[in-house]
């Protein structure tokens, strides 16, 4: 069986290797870092690159995921390759997208059906997106998967560096909360997924417990047994323009569909069990065999 991955990035490479254990061959596109996709053991592709090597990887693939962010012409890879796939017709079609497009919701619930609301020019670039690939999916009866992607934490992707180096903050914006998932959880789900490709359409991706972005940092703190890092109200941070709009929406995101509809059990259910996880990986000794290429990719 063929996987073709376009943007084979931080989620993808955790999804490669469930999908190598169960006889997959992987493919995926880069910019240009070969090496980073090859170490998760999938067969690099540069993209934008010649075209055919990658038609000849669509017409192969019995499953295509697009990791692919929209820019401001649109999704990618549809304005590259909208017809080869409509031909190609695979068995499964996934594209992931995020939680944005439902926009700020004051702290409240939202679901798959809730109405799509995406706040800043990203959300909106995403909702276009997100109706560019059904359009695509019913004029050419596609098995079109959306997974909507909640805050992504994970291995290199974790609050302990700042906490141990100080520069950790505890971001104060009265009423905030984020929901989050774990990367193992989004490549577990997503291998569920295309072993049932006639089952669902879209899928949140998120845990069980959503919470304020300064609890995680505390917990991080406890967790190392370091110093509560400092809480600063959130309109005198000191943040990036990127960081400072995942703060524009507040919402809640239930994810009941990846269990009832894909008997998905979460692996890390709420944030205090991935991040005890990720300690636990971070703190572990190190293989001897280091002349690994996954060793040096770490």
């Amino acid at each position: 069986m063929e996987m073709l991955v376009f943007g084979h990035g931080y989620s993808a490479s955790h999804l490669t290797p469930l999908l190598r254990a169960n006889g997959w061959n992987v493919t995926g596109t880069t910019r240009g870092d070969t090496a980073r996709v090859a170490a998760a053991g999938a067969r690099p592709l540069l993209w934008p690159g010649p075209r055919g090597p990658l038609t000849d990887a669509i017409a192969r693939a019995d499953a295509i995921l697009v990791s692919a962010a929209p820019d401001d012409g649109g999704d990618p890879v549809l304005a590259d390759f909208r017809d080869e796939i409509a031909a190609a017709r695979p068995r499964w079609l996934g594209y992931l997208s995020t939680t944005g497009v439902y926009g700020d919701r004051n702290g409240g619930w939202v679901d798959e059906d809730s109405e799509l609301d995406g706040s800043g020019p990203r959300g909106q670039a995403r909702i276009r997106a997100e109706a560019d690939w059904q359009a695509l999916a019913r004029a050419h009866d596609l098995p079109l998967r959306i997974f909507r992607l909640a805050g992504i934490y994970g291995p290199g992707r974790g609050p302990f560096k700042k906490v141990l180096d100080g520069t950790a903050r505890r971001v104060i914006k009265p009423g905030q909360v984020f929901s989050r998932i774990h990367v193992e959880d989004i490549a577990q789900v997503l291998l569920a997924s295309i072993r049932q490709p006639e089952v669902g359409d879209v899928f949140n991706l998120c845990d069980d417990d959503p919470a304020p972005p300064q609890d995680v940092i505390a917990h991080a703190a406890h967790l190392l047994g370091a110093p509560l890092p400092p809480a600063v109200p959130f309109d005198q941070a000191d943040m990036s323009p990127m960081a400072r709009s995942f703060y524009a929406d507040s919402k809640r995101v239930r994810n009941d569909r990846i269990k009832t509809q894909l008997g998905v059990r979460l692996l890390y259910p709420d944030y205090r069990s991935g991040l005890a996880a990720l300690l636990q990986a971070e703190t572990a000794p190190r293989p001897s065999n280091q002349g690994s290429p996954h060793d040096q990719d770490a």
